[in-house]
């Protein structure tokens, strides 16, 4: 193993110089408030699908693979099948009633079926499952920068709140589309190239099974069914109910740009998952000791020729950083536009809520960086799968009830699910941390609740109505 050499570090600065132009370019078009948080509505199915490949693809799709493949194989692909999935049903059962709303939030879409209340509750608990999924990123960001640059892990994640700042700061989801575009357009033959190289190293296909038993190493269940299933679900479940993905349906200039946006992401996200496992599978053969967060960004160092290690190298820096700054912006979004706009303060002018939005961006890293100092042996991928979990277990049952069930919810049934789902999640986790995963018990109570509590109150209001 080594450091960095010259031409190592040459292909990363050229590499970050041009990405960083291109997000000053972007913001360069930001006017508002509504360009900086859906770009205006102008965005094509290109622009849409890079924002959600350039938040999902991020340090959990690839530092997180191969460290939780270094450790367990196969298993690790579910972050990617659970990625595909969702964001299939993004696009063809939830993107045109989505679009249709001419909204820019989850809150704000919920408030039309719920009623006000609903409105900071979700915001809250989505703004909570959105951060953790920061503290994953932020793990990766440590493992790429210390094994980069040698550098201390607090040093690391300051570093990754700067990198944060200049990808979002200025440019808004057309920093976020326009960077996680290039990005993608990089990093996916960089992904295939480091795979198929692990393939080969490792002997193919035979070579890797004359190293590994087939339990857990070639397993899609290498951890257990019920932890397994319930990680690919939480996949599922959390990219239909987050505020960033659905912030780019938002963004699509048609209905039809936002739809085909979302199809290319659950196409293209799949594959990368394979060729992030091999690398996990050949460290973990040649270098067992090693620390598993490393795997990757070691590979690419020891194996791949200087000059285009160093641009694989800044595109997964760049990757990690677009997923944290992606959520970032998702939060700062909800708090602006559905605490402070609706609660706090409805006369902002618009020039204030862009203000107070980049300043969330900033308050929201530095909090993110106590978080990843103070847990990083952690793995990253443990931190995504508890995020995806939450953010569904807050939004997924209310948001359906509100899209296909209108007119038997009630809101008063809407908020309690809106409430009970996440904290049951919550309390399960603290409570029983070695038993059956939190989603399952926090999506049930929230669908529970929400059927009951509507039938009851309807039921009521039908009573009240017919003794008039």
């Amino acid at each position: 193993m080594y450091s960095l050499s010259t031409i190592h570090i040459i292909g990363i600065v050229i590499t970050l110089i041009g990405f960083s132009a291109l997000g000053i370019y972007s913001g360069r078009r930001v006017k508002s408030a509504a360009d900086f948080a859906i770009g205006g509505r102008k965005a094509s199915a290109t622009v849409v699908s890079g924002t959600i490949m350039g938040t999902l693809v991020g340090g959990s799709a690839t530092v997180g693979t191969a460290e939780l493949a270094f450790k367990y194989g196969m298993a690790a692909w579910w972050f990617h099948i659970g990625c595909g999935i969702g964001c299939a049903i993004l696009g063809l059962a939830l993107a045109k009633s989505l679009h249709e709303s001419s909204l820019q939030t989850i809150p704000q879409y919920l408030l039309r079926t719920y009623g006000k209340n609903i409105g900071p509750i979700t915001s809250i608990f989505l703004s909570i499952g959105m951060f953790l999924s920061i503290v994953a990123q932020g793990l990766a960001v440590v493992a790429l920068i210390t094994s980069m640059f040698g550098l201390s892990p607090y040093a690391a994640a300051f570093i990754g709140v700067i990198l944060v700042l200049g990808y979002v700061a200025f440019g808004g989801v057309f920093g976020t589309g326009m960077v996680g575009t290039a990005k993608m357009a990089l990093l996916y033959p960089a992904t295939i190239l480091t795979g198929a190289m692990a393939y080969y190293m490792i002997g193919g296909w035979s070579g890797a099974v004359a190293k590994f038993p087939a339990y857990p190493w070639f397993s899609f269940f290498g951890r257990g069914v019920t932890t397994d299933l319930a990680a690919g679900f939480s996949l599922v479940v959390g990219v239909i109910s987050t505020q960033t993905y659905i912030q780019a349906i938002f963004s699509g200039r048609t209905f039809q740009e936002a739809r085909k946006g979302a199809l290319i992401s659950a196409c293209m996200i799949p594959p990368l998952g394979i060729f992030g496992i091999m690398v996990g599978l050949y460290m973990r053969a040649n270098f067992p000791t090693m620390a598993a967060s490393q795997a990757l960004p070691m590979f690419i160092m020891n194996y791949v020729p200087a000059a285009v290690a160093g641009i694989i190298l800044a595109v997964l820096l760049i990757t990690t950083i677009g997923t944290w700054a992606g959520l970032t912006l998702g939060i700062s979004t909800m708090l602006t536009t559905d605490i402070y706009k609706k609660i706090i303060n409805p006369e902002a002018a618009d020039r204030t809520i862009l203000y107070l939005q980049r300043a969330l961006i900033l308050a929201v890293s530095l909090i993110g960086v106590l978080f990843i100092t103070g847990n990083l042996k952690s793995m990253v991928l443990s931190w995504a799968f508890l995020s995806m979990g939450l953010r569904g277990c807050s939004i997924l049952m209310p948001m359906l009830g509100a899209m296909f069930f209108s007119r038997y919810v009630t809101p008063i049934a809407g908020l309690a699910s809106a409430i009970l789902g996440p904290a049951t999640n919550l309390i399960w986790q603290l409570a029983f941390p070695k038993g059956i995963d939190p989603l399952y018990p926090g999506l049930i109570v929230g669908l529970l609740t929400l059927v009951i509590i509507s039938t009851v109150t309807r039921k009521k209001d039908c009573e009240e109505s017919t003794s008039v």
